[in-house]
C-alpha cells in the first residue's frame, strides 16, 4: 500500500504530466508513459486524479475528462475576462455549418443526402471539408442505397474541443438547434458570406444571412 509521500509524488507526476502534454491524457496513457515504473492500478490512479480535481474545485483552473482523457483548462464562465488577452477574434461559423455539424452529432451516422433532406437545401461542400479539415467529423463507412453515399459521424477531436466526454453528454436537441433547418445560407464562415442572398435554386434565401454564432472553446 502506498504511503502518503508516494500517493504526493504520484500526483506530482500526474499534475505535471497532464499540465505539459498538450493533449488529453487518459488513464492509460499516464500509466504506460510517466507511471509505468510504478505499476499502479487503474483503480489507484483514477483515484488520484480524482482528488487532483477536487484540489483545484473552486479555482481558475479545472481539471476535466474529455473523449480523449484529461485535461487542464480554464473555467468557461471566467472567458469574458480571458478574451481580452487575444486580439484576435475566434472564428465566427455560419448557422449552416453549425447546423450540419449538429445533424451528424445527433444522427451519426448520417449522409449528405439525408442532411440536405431535413435542412431544406443543399449542403455545401465547403462546409463539409472545413469539418473535416478541422478533425470534427469523418467518413466511416458508405451508405448500401444506389451510390453508395459516405457516411458522416463525429470523432473524438469533436468532443474533446467542446469538452464532452462521450456523445452521451450533448444537451437535448430542442435546446441548440432550431425547429426549422431550411435556411439557405452555405458558407462555412460569416466574414465569406456574400452581401446578397444566395442565388443557387436549390437553396432558399430565409433573411437569415447575419446570424452570427461562435463555438470557439475558451479551454
Amino acid at each position: 500500500m502506498a504511503t502518503k509521500k508516494q500517493k504526493q509524488h504520484y500526483t506530482q507526476i500526474i499534475e505535471a504530466a497532464i499540465f505539459a502534454a498538450g493533449k488529453p491524457m487518459s488513464i492509460d496513457n499516464l500509466r504506460s508513459t510517466v507511471l509505468d515504473e510504478f505499476d499502479l492500478s487503474v483503480r489507484m490512479v483514477n483515484g488520484l486524479i480524482k482528488d487532483l480535481q477536487n484540489h483545484y474545485e473552486g479555482r481558475g483552473i479545472e481539471l476535466i475528462k474529455v473523449a480523449s482523457g484529461f485535461r487542464f483548462q480554464t473555467r468557461s464562465e471566467l472567458s469574458p475576462w480571458l478574451s481580452k488577452l487575444w486580439t484576435e477574434k475566434a472564428p465566427k461559423y455560419s448557422r449552416a455549418m453549425l447546423e450540419t455539424l449538429s445533424l451528424i452529432a445527433y444522427r451519426q451516422p448520417i449522409t449528405r443526402g439525408e442532411i440536405e433532406e431535413v435542412r431544406g437545401v443543399a449542403v455545401s461542400s465547403s462546409i463539409i471539408r472545413t469539418l473535416q479539415e478541422r478533425g470534427w467529423i469523418k467518413v466511416i463507412g458508405h451508405k448500401e442505397i444506389p451510390g453508395r453515399p459516405a457516411l458522416f459521424a463525429t470523432t473524438p477531436v469533436f468532443l474533446d474541443y467542446f469538452g464532452l466526454a462521450s456523445l452521451e453528454e450533448l444537451p437535448p436537441l430542442p435546446e441548440v438547434a432550431p425547429a426549422s433547418f431550411n435556411l439557405g445560407n452555405e458558407s462555412p464562415f460569416i466574414d465569406d458570406l456574400p452581401e446578397t442572398g444566395p442565388t443557387n435554386e436549390n437553396q432558399s434565401d430565409s433573411g437569415e444571412s447575419d446570424v452570427r454564432e461562435t463555438t470557439e472553446s475558451t479551454g
